[in-house]
């Protein structure tokens, strides 16, 4: 498996301001898909490093970004509620960026083991992300249970602070 940057797609980075249209879903459906609408989304990280080995600063910058042509839906099959099910997998992918962000000014690196340390909160930020998006889609059943959506709405909008 290859691994592909954000800068290998067009993407649209996460901005409170930003919400999702239909505009911005450019993939295809598959044949015989059976979701109304796919998100793709991820997390990216770089970080650079300056300072001596006794005295090591670590800079990072943690990225959300949301990939267009990785993410389609099926207009017979979708509607505002849909949308805004899919704004919410974006809006947990930023969250779990801001985790990333707060464990690692939590830790203390040193020059050996900066990248392997970098990469291992990354590797659980996006497990935890992975598992999050899936408790997400069973508690909403892929937004088909309205209540449940509007709670997840309402917690997201807290956790992510947004008006």
């Amino acid at each position: 498996m290859s691994f592909q940057s954000p800068q290998d797609y067009d993407t649209i980075s996460w901005s409170a301001e930003r919400r999702l249209s239909w505009d911005d879903f450019q993939g295809k459906a598959p044949l015989n898909a059976r979701a109304a609408a796919i998100t793709a989304s991820g997390i990216s990280y770089r970080f650079s490093t300056s300072g001596t080995k006794d005295n090591m600063e670590v800079d990072f910058q943690i990225d959300t970004f949301f990939y267009p042509t990785k993410s389609w839906y099926q207009p017979e099959l979708s509607d505002e509620v849909i949308l805004s099910h899919e704004q919410l997998h974006f809006d947990i992918s930023e969250l779990y960026a801001r985790k990333m962000k707060a464990r690692l000014a939590e830790e203390t690196f040193t020059y050996s083991n900066v990248k392997a340390k970098v990469k291992s909160i990354y590797r659980d930020i996006l497990k935890e992300l992975n598992d999050f998006q899936n408790q997400y889609d069973d508690e909403t059943n892929f937004s088909r249970n309205r209540e449940q959506q509007l709670i997840w709405n309402e917690k997201m909008k807290n956790a992510l602070k947004i008006n």
